[in-house]
């Protein structure tokens, strides 16, 4: 075995990368190059401090096919997918990871070796996003349980970047629309020949804590700031790996405690200066504090992209933080037009909950909603807006505070946004 044809194909494939795109060949740098056991690793893995390659098939890879196979992995690391799979299925995890990588590095010009995972209807979701599709779809079947895929938790085993077989394939929002860029099927192995986790396991040097998985993702958010850096300055950062970048290193609070955060904070209590009782005696006025309820807007949009289950946990969230703070809810939902029955008003002592029943499913226009607002005696205190954020948004910002409530990666023409996953 040659193994410096295939070691002089990797560092050729890693300097192009260095050149041709900066930010990836920045985080492909950061990781090591070793040939992994044919046993485990049939294709390439990472344990999110080494890449993991099987020689025969980089071999057999064309230049521009291993230069997407190592930034894929590098970007698994960047995106802390190793760290986010939290309590979900192992190999639906690995997949949705896979279906999320893929399509930002297509985008990037890079060519996606064949058998690579892709779907459309995937395109611009997060990780998060798309394995509830996968899970709605998995038959427990123990051919696709015993897959394993880039982005794969490191405690656990180093991840293999499987192929993928039609007939193995699972069905998203649109299972008949497959991208340009991948193959439906794999030539070069088969499916039920791939090891299962106890043998996948069983190479996995040792497992990691979880306060070493999150000191590690710590570490990937540094290099993933530092590499955006370096290839803005060189004029070489993509739009689509800026929006990336930035969605990845803003807060990670939990979605709660910054819509509680923000709620409270616009709900302030304040001193009043008000000429108290005259039974109370005294010509001296002092300030005192004093509480007003509060009008807030709250606004769903309906148009489909959002589930019933996000819908009425946000619900939820919303009726435990209008108790304390005595407000009063005016509820409306829109997709391309605010619902018929809208808007619905909770006083701070009345549960918050959705309506019976209300038809949607439409386009997105955010305008409906704004203009039942302008048309109000008063401008609300807040209004929270949940949606995706895909949708037309009104000509001017409102003077009263917005916080968008985002499932999704898109961001809001004005006001404050919050990420929902």
């Amino acid at each position: 075995m040659d193994t410096d044809k295939v070691e002089t194909k990797l560092a050729a494939a890693r300097t192009r990368l260095i050149l041709d795109k900066p930010f990836l060949g920045a985080l492909v740098l950061r990781m090591p190059l070793q040939q992994g056991d044919s046993a485990w690793c049939i294709t390439a893995a990472t344990d999110a401090k080494k890449i993991f390659y099987n020689y025969d098939y980089i071999l057999a890879l064309t230049p521009a096919e291993t230069q997407f196979v190592l930034a894929k992995q590098a970007l698994h690391c960047a995106l802390s997918h190793f760290a986010r799979r939290q309590h979900r299925i192992k190999h639906l995890w690995d997949l949705a990871c896979d279906y999320a990588v893929s399509p930002l590095l297509i985008d990037e010009g890079l060519q996606a070796p064949p058998g690579t995972f892709l779907e459309k209807s995937y395109r611009g979701l997060s990780a998060e996003e798309i394995y509830p599709y996968l899970q709605d779809k998995d038959d427990g079947d123990a051919e696709t349980g015993g897959k394993q895929e880039a982005g794969s938790d490191p405690s656990t085993d180093p991840t293999d970047e499987q192929d993928q077989s039609a007939s193995d394939k699972p069905p998203g929002p649109d299972p008949d629309d497959k991208s340009d860029g991948g193959s439906s099927s794999d030539p070069q192995q088969d499916p039920e020949q791939q090891p299962d986790d106890e043998a996948q396991g069983q190479s996995q040097e040792a497992s990691l804590s979880q306060q070493e998985l999150d000191n590690l993702s710590v570490q990937w958010q540094q290099r993933l700031a530092g590499a955006a850096q370096q290839a803005q300055q060189a004029g070489k950062l993509s739009a689509g790996m800026a929006r990336m970048v930035e969605l990845m290193l803003q807060p990670k609070l939990p979605w709660r405690a910054l819509l509680a955060r923000f709620m409270v904070a616009t709900a302030r209590d304040d001193y009043s200066y008000a000429r108290p009782s005259s039974r109370r005696g005294g010509s001296a006025i002092f300030p005192s504090l004093r509480s007003s309820q509060v009008n807030i807007v709250v606004a769903l949009d309906i148009s489909g992209s959002i589930s019933g289950q996000e819908i009425q946990e946000f619900m939820t969230e919303i009726d435990a933080i209008k108790g304390q703070l005595r407000a009063r809810v005016s509820l409306l939902a829109c997709d391309e037009k605010l619902v018929k029955g809208s808007p619905w008003l909770f006083e701070a002592w009345e549960e918050f909950k959705l309506p019976k029943s209300f038809r949607g499913g439409g386009g997105t226009d955010f305008r409906p909603v704004f203009d039942w607002v302008e048309k109000q005696d008063q401008a609300p205190e807040l209004l929270v807006y949940f949606s995706d954020c895909l949708g037309r948004f009104p000509e001017y910002q409102p003077s009263y505070p917005v916080l968008w409530l985002v499932k999704g990666g898109k961001q809001p023409a004005f006001g404050q946004r919050v990420q929902l996953n």
